[in-house]
């Protein structure tokens, strides 16, 4: 396992922890009011998966690059995750250099 995946585990297991823990609080806080069961486990299950969507999105955007071509009005872009610097660069001189459609 190479240092990259290893941080983005510990990242997630860490989040998914802490999201966990958020939820069954605020699960908690609501029984408190006498909220029946079944939408205090609907609101914990659509809160988990939000917070969950959440946290892979931003550790999949800390963990990748993104290379987009510098001509204005053009949305070529290239998004790469677990590559190395070899690899990296030969995408970021393809997104600088590919070729531009005109209409």
């Amino acid at each position: 396992m190479n240092r990259t995946s290893a941080t983005r585990r510990c990242l997630i297991l860490t989040g998914s922890a802490a999201v966990t823990m958020l939820v069954v609080m605020i699960g908690v806080r609501l029984s408190g009011y006498g909220v029946p069961l079944v939408l205090v486990l609907a609101c914990a299950f659509s809160l988990q998966s939000s917070l969950m969507s959440l946290l892979f999105h931003l550790v999949d955007a800390m963990s990748s690059t993104t290379h987009r071509c510098s001509r204005p009005g053009c949305d070529f872009h290239v998004r790469l995750t677990s590559v190395d610097a070899t690899e990296n660069r030969r995408w970021q001189e393809i997104a600088a250099t590919h070729p531009h459609r005109t209409t």
